[in-house]
């Protein structure tokens, strides 16, 4: 049996205690005041589709704002990226973000943090020595390196972890594109060691919870499944298709297949591309009446080849179709959706897939891999369609669906829109907020017990 250290300095052979998952509690237990949100290697200030950033930072944003709106406070720590930003920022009432001075402000990849850790974790020191010592209920983790600076405060501060993966090294490693990098060793071992010392795990769907307890042995008492939401105010149906196609300068009458996010091989958007060439091989005539917007910047291990996408879709002979646009706003971005067909959604790996949510809210349906979270967000069949792995000539199967059924995107469109009506974020906050009452509450439990 491993080693653990327990919060309060014992050093035990045993394994760490199991406290109870179940988060009806009896009585009327305190949530936490305020918590340390930690975001070491993405600002929740920075732009989603790019970079490192994306999914993880939509939904610290929105958590924040919905924990705030029910009375927690959230005080949000990340790496300062650029020179000349102020030590705190208002992100919306009761929610501060904290930019910590860690290596280099640019030009620092994501491998290389691991070694920025301990200025990070000292920056976050001094940022809490100037308050009470009891400053903050809880520390609330999010992506590994976070986990690692926020096991030590916890630890240092004599509160509760939570942590949240959003990714775990061992299942991107086994699902894996083509000549992608695989995860290294050391992710593996600091992920194992969060997942030992926090007070509880938040998995976003049922089957990362399975792949927590599989994988990295979490205690399944510790893991609670809190589904993301969506911001349901910006991504609806608002005017329409048409609408949304004018504004963006798009065909009335085309098959648009959307790609939206991060362009790496992990997100699969060459996939897209060659289903295309397939299906225009196959049907040259859909040429005039095809529309592929690929909507994002490269990111990971998609910067070591920045312009491969749009050399592909050149050897794949179909650069007039393809339309390359940089990242934008939320607000653009609930646009494409509405403007789109069907989003397409190739992964290999998606912890949950928070943008076939808000495709589907804004009443776009999407075609998506049958991996990670995406059979949670996609009702295969009714919202959309799922396929089993990432044979381009699948995905061009249903592409031509759409293109010999329009009013299929429609029908599904609407049933997708009443789908993600049940993935608002005030549910999720409200769930998150009680299992941080839960984990507060074994905690000082355990704590009493120990001195008495």
């Amino acid at each position: 049996m491993s080693h653990y250290v327990s919060r309060l300095g014992r050093r035990s052979t045993a394994s760490p205690p199991r406290p109870s998952s179940r988060l009806r509690l009896p009585g009327t237990l305190r949530r936490p005041r305020r918590i340390a949100m930690l975001s070491v290697h993405t600002s929740p200030l920075h732009q989603p589709g790019t970079g490192d950033a994306g999914g993880m930072n939509v939904y610290i944003v929105e958590l924040a704002k919905r924990l705030a709106a029910i009375g927690i406070e959230v005080e949000i720590f990340t790496r300062a990226t650029t020179g000349g930003l102020p030590p705190t920022v208002e992100l919306a009432p009761g929610v501060l973000v904290r930019h910590v001075d860690a290596g280099p402000y640019e030009g620092l990849a994501k491998e290389d943090l691991p070694a920025q850790l301990c200025a990070f974790t000292h920056g976050t020191m001094q940022a809490w020595a100037r308050h009470r010592p009891d400053h903050y209920d809880l520390v609330h983790s999010h992506y590994w390196l976070s986990g690692h600076v926020g096991w030590l405060a916890a630890e240092r501060w004599g509160v509760p972890l939570v942590h949240a993966m959003h990714t775990m090294a061992k299942v991107k490693n086994a699902c894996l594109a083509d000549g992608d990098t695989p995860e290294p060793a050391a992710r593996i071992i600091g992920e194992t060691q969060i997942v030992r010392a926090s007070d509880r795990l938040i998995a976003n769907t049922r089957e990362e919870a399975d792949e927590l307890v599989g994988h990295y042995e979490a205690v399944p008492d510790k893991v609670a499944v809190v589904h993301p939401g969506v911001n349901l105010e910006r991504f609806r149906p608002a005017d329409g298709r048409l609408a949304a196609r004018a504004r963006l300068g798009l065909p009335p009458n085309a098959l648009v297949p959307l790609f939206a996010g991060r362009i790496q091989p992990l997100k699969a958007p060459d996939v897209l591309l060659r289903a295309v060439a397939v299906l225009l091989a196959e049907r040259p005539g859909l040429r005039g009446r095809l529309v592929v917007p690929v909507v994002g910047g490269p990111s990971g291990s998609g910067l070591a080849k920045p312009e491969g996408l749009q050399k592909l879709a050149a050897r794949l002979g179909i650069t007039d179709v393809v339309r390359f646009r940089p990242p934008v706003g939320q607000d653009e971005l609930a646009d494409w959706f509405r403007a789109a067909s069907v989003l397409v959604m190739p992964s290999h790996s998606e912890s949950f897939g928070l943008v076939a949510i808000e495709a589907q809210a804004t009443g776009t349906p999407v075609l998506a891999a049958r991996v990670g979270g995406l059979p949670v967000a996609v009702r295969d069949g009714v919202t959309g369609h799922l396929v089993d792995g990432h044979d381009p000539v699948d995905y061009a199967r249903v592409l031509g669906a759409y293109a010999d059924d329009p009013a299929m995107s429609f029908r599904m469109g609407a049933a997708a829109a009443r789908h993600a009506e049940s993935f608002g974020w005030d549910a999720a906050a409200s769930a998150t907020a009680d299992v941080y009452t839960a984990a507060l509450h074994e905690y000082r439990r355990g704590a009493r017990t120990h001195h008495g």
